[in-house]
């Protein structure tokens, strides 16, 4: 079968480390299942790990791809959890589990006609979503649930900032706040992903570190160094930010004495647990919610994709159909 390997890294050239090659069909071993892939959605993961950054080089080669939709072997229509752990490994998170490991970091991912996974990984997808749209939810859209709903405790009236309104993470923390009735306010260098956080349904959206009509009480940071400063200076006293990424690097001035003398809290969540996930599907239904795709490649193309994501021009998520 065809698919996107990983076969080296490469931190200032990552994409030269990615290749599209035959590989053995996979078999499913038990407690596994076979899953037809259908689609697959591109993720800053994969650009990690081809640049080498939390990634065991004696892991590769590697097939990419945290993000499957497909059908089973006996026909289910599924979206698949990513994250591969034992939820007792974590006292009932698997995302503590000290053995946890995120699709294509020590199993093959979904950039290929087959996959194989744990039994316990299988959901079925929403019947009102394409499988393009399915492949987007589980790394990004259950992120972005578990940075809103269970760190960031956002309720109906909740003001909430979504830094860096262009990112996967980013664009489904705008659309779930908002559909949970919270105020929405986002920021973007981009006037073109300004625009689509409006459409997806900030109640405002601004330029990057711009001044906000009020103080808010959660904000959604996976930018890093290049917003830090200003996620701090937007919340309320008792206030939260919730990280879940440093696309622009880790490295920030923690500010503590603000931190400490408006009482803020800083929270880390990483993907989120099976449980969650099941939520976030029964709340996308509920709500009618879908994510915003920019582009649907061919696997062929995927290098050219990943491109795109490096330059930082996409508004949405790249999917591959298989």
């Amino acid at each position: 079968m065809r698919a996107a390997v990983a076969v080296a890294q490469n931190a200032s050239d990552p994409l030269s480390g990615l290749r599209i090659q035959e590989v053995p069909a996979p078999t499913a071993p038990p407690g596994w299942s076979r899953v037809k892939v259908k689609a697959a959605s591109l993720n800053m993961h994969d650009l990690w790990t081809l640049k080498g950054v939390g990634h065991d080089p004696e892991n590769l080669p590697m097939i990419l791809g945290c993000d499957i939709a497909g059908v089973t072997d006996d026909g289910r229509e599924v979206v698949v959890y990513p994250v591969i752990a034992d939820p007792d490994g974590g006292d009932g998170d698997e995302t503590l589990d000290p053995q946890r490991a995120l699709l294509s970091e020590q199993h093959d991912g979904g950039f290929a006609e087959w996959a194989v996974v744990p039994n316990r990984c299988l959901l079925d997808k929403p019947k009102h979503l394409s499988f393009e749209e399915a492949a987007c939810l589980p790394v990004a859209w259950g992120t972005a649930y578990r940075m809103l709903f269970v760190r960031g405790e956002v309720q109906p009236g909740t003001k909430v900032l979504v830094q860096g309104a262009g990112g996967g993470v980013a664009g489904a923390a705008i659309a779930q706040a908002r559909a949970a009735g919270a105020v929405v306010y986002a920021t973007s260098r981009s006037e073109q992903n300004r625009a689509l956080a409006l459409q997806l349904g900030a109640h405002e959206a601004f330029e990057t570190g711009a001044r906000l009509p009020e103080r808010v009480d959660v904000v959604i940071e996976t930018v890093g160094r290049a917003t830090w400063g200003h996620s701090l200076r937007c919340l309320r006293p008792g206030g939260t930010v919730v990280v879940a990424g440093a696309t622009s690097g880790p490295d920030t001035d923690a500010d503590l004495g603000r931190m400490f003398y408006t009482q803020l809290r800083v929270v880390g969540p990483t993907g989120c647990t099976r449980g969650e996930m099941i939520r976030l599907l029964r709340f996308i239904e509920a709500t009618g919610l879908r994510p915003t795709i920019d582009r649907t490649i061919g696997l062929e193309d995927i290098v050219e994709g990943f491109q795109v994501m490096l330059e930082g021009t996409v508004s949405g998520k790249i999917v591959v159909t298989v």
